[in-house]
């Protein structure tokens, strides 16, 4: 997937320039914020000015919040907003926690999503294939045992593709409400 942070505006491009540009794999049971200064700087913003055109603005924030492993910050977010969008930020948040059967409650929540095709598409690519269709639950399954073999080439793939789900999902409510294009 081509990930540009340039595309969502310079001031979000320089919230994910402080930590890998929204190109890092973010850890499946994170430890604690991957960069402080950049969760410091988002608690100073709206999430209506960062993403003044966005189809989900607040999605938009989780999804920021959740690059920079700040569970907390996201879940708060996620679980205000009702719709499919909310749900998917929720399950993920909640399986990096790692709490599996919560992530999985959100994910039955969130049903079909609209980026769930590209996001099979692309999870194949990578070597991880969950069928016909795009499986969280499966995906969830192999997260959680990834999650047990640190460093393990299981772990890397599960990494990556939790990855390019975030980019989806982010690019989907940071993307223009009309006319976006890569949804």
């Amino acid at each position: 997937m081509a990930f540009r942070a340039t595309s969502y505006g310079p001031s979000v491009a320089k919230i994910l320039g402080m930590d890998g540009d929204g190109l890092r794999p973010m850890p499946l049971a994170p430890a604690g914020v991957s960069c402080p200064v950049a969760v410091a700087a988002l608690k100073g913003m709206k999430s209506r000015d960062l993403f003044p055109d966005s189809r989900v603005p607040d999605g938009a924030m989780a999804g920021l919040y959740l690059y920079f492993s700040a569970l907390d910050p996201a879940h708060s977010i996620a679980q205000d907003l009702e719709s499919r969008d909310g749900s998917f930020w929720h399950g993920i948040m909640h399986r990096q926690e790692p709490d599996e059967s919560n992530a999985a409650y959100w994910f039955r929540r969130v049903g079909n999503h609209a980026i769930f095709p590209a996001l099979h598409k692309h999870a194949a690519a990578l070597g991880f294939n969950t069928g016909v269709e795009w499986n969280p639950f499966q995906f969830i399954d192999f997260c959680e045992s990834a999650r047990r073999k640190p460093g393990s080439a299981d772990a890397d793939l599960a990494m990556r593709v939790q990855l390019v789900e975030w980019q989806l999902l982010f690019d989907h409510c940071a993307g223009a409400a009309i006319g976006k294009a890569g949804n």
